[in-house]
């Protein structure tokens, strides 16, 4: 992949087998000026649209999706190698969270107070405004359709930047929504990280950013000088605790896909791992087979061959360190971005594999002799995305969610939740509500008003 914003072009390499998917333009500063005004012009009139009616529109923008879904999803494996099954599954996700904000919208409400006999206090939200959203590359259309269907129900008007790892993904998704909603509600700008900068120097009222946590800092330091409000969800480097007393080929399930659904690619995917060392050998063999079984295949490929070198230079400088590859750990050889799924054992607390964000397919592994011993590990660390805990013993649940620091906290089970659940990043993973009814609250500003009865 090759970006300038003088030359104002992104070409995308397919990670699965080497070949070029496309080149398209990125949008240049004047582009940039010009859709935040268009966005600012459109909001006036977006925000007295009523939220029913708003409601209506985002039902429209998930029987697009619907309707585009195949095409979408095949844009999404050429550009960043994601399965087909899985892209289908993100457009779905993303359909599913704009019929809830859809139905959400509506019922955001505000809160009364009774003073004196004859007053009252009552709070009503007001949209911010115009809603920046830099949305990523591992689940592009899930993560897009949770901050555009939030911003645009609660009345902002939304420009919209995708990765430059899916532009050809975020062009033709933002021609299918904004094909049924009102001109210049919705604007995509395509391009590198220089338009993001372009973006959050401008006068816009909201950023919603979830990506690397360096950028994050960026973007919150720009804020400061602008005055725009900050959603984030940035970098993690989440623990998976595996207690003496749980099914050591279980928690290898479970530890198998934590690390390598995705190929790794995912924010809560399972970054280091703390065994009891009562389970340490069976989990680490039935890890190292399910390993092996995913290395049988080619599999799912690395976004691209850049990402793979920052994945690849985590491991093997976790081998240069004293780490031992069970499996993996290896380039294959042939195109693409491929890389296979990796175990580290006997791996220290310095390495980046343990203390950084390497987003692939690698479980790094640390024997512990006592679940306070992991748990302490797994507490300590500058993030505080999430953190999964497999135990059987309710006192240990309750340890954990009184000394993990985190946005969400998974006892026995490395992904799921409830629907509409919310979560919000805590240290360097970020700040503010990212999903849930709360995103409503961070899309809005809160006005109190004060009703005395008048004299006659």
């Amino acid at each position: 992949m090759s970006t300038t914003f003088g030359d104002q072009s992104l070409t995308i390499v397919c990670p699965s087998n080497g070949e070029d998917v496309g080149t398209v333009r990125s949008a240049g500063p004047a582009e940039v000026a010009a859709a935040v005004a268009a966005a600012r012009h459109a909001q006036e009139s977006w925000a007295q649209t009523s939220a029913q009616e708003r409601g209506r529109y985002l039902h429209a923008m998930a029987d697009a999706l619907e309707r585009e879904k195949e095409r979408l999803a095949d844009l999404n494996h050429r550009e960043t190698g994601k399965t087909l099954e899985d892209s289908r599954g993100g457009v779905d996700a993303g359909i599913s969270t704009l019929r809830q904000y859809a139905e959400l919208g509506p019922l955001h409400r505000g809160h009364s107070l009774r003073g004196e006999l004859y007053a009252a206090d009552y709070t009503m939200t007001r949209p911010r405004g115009v809603a920046v959203a830099l949305t990523p590359w591992n689940d592009p259309v899930a993560v897009a359709m949770g901050l555009i269907g939030a911003a645009l129900v609660t009345g902002n008007t939304v420009i919209h930047k995708p990765s430059e790892r899916n532009p050809h993904l975020g062009i033709y998704l933002g021609e299918v929504l904004s094909a049924v909603l009102p001109a210049d509600v919705h604007i995509t700008l395509t391009g590198g990280p220089q338009v993001g900068v372009e973006l959050t120097r401008s006068a816009i009222d909201v950023i919603a950013h979830v990506g690397s946590t360096a950028t994050g800092k960026a973007i919150t330091l720009e804020a400061a000088r602008t005055g725009a409000h900050v959603i984030r969800e940035n970098g993690g480097n989440d623990p998976l605790i595996v207690d003496r007393d749980v099914d050591p080929q279980w928690a290898a399930g479970q530890a198998a896909l934590g690390c390598f659904a995705n190929a790794g690619q995912i924010c809560t995917s399972v970054e280091r791992i703390y065994v009891h060392h009562d389970v340490a050998e069976p989990f680490i063999d039935a890890l190292v087979t399910e390993a092996t079984r995913l290395n049988s295949s080619p599999g799912q490929p690395l976004v691209d061959v850049s990402h793979r070198d920052h994945v690849h230079g985590h491991v093997a400088a976790a081998i240069s360190a004293g780490a031992r590859a069970l499996t993996g750990a290896e380039i294959p050889t042939g195109p693409g971005a491929h890389y296979p799924a990796t175990v580290l054992v006997q791996c220290e607390e310095d390495m980046a594999v343990m203390a950084e964000e390497t987003f692939g397919p690698v479980a790094a592994i640390t024997v512990v002799d006592s679940f306070e011993e992991g748990l302490a590990l797994g507490a300590a660390g500058r993030y505080g995305l999430a953190a999964t805990v497999l135990t059987t013993r309710i006192e240990h649940a309750l340890q954990s969610a009184a000394r993990l620091h985190v946005g969400t906290l998974k006892i026995n089970g490395v992904f799921g939740g409830a629907p509409g659940g919310s979560a919000q990043p805590h240290a360097e993973s970020g700040q503010g509500f990212g999903y849930g009814p709360e995103l409503l609250d961070e899309m809005t500003r809160t006005s109190v008003v004060h009703i005395e009865a008048g004299r006659s």
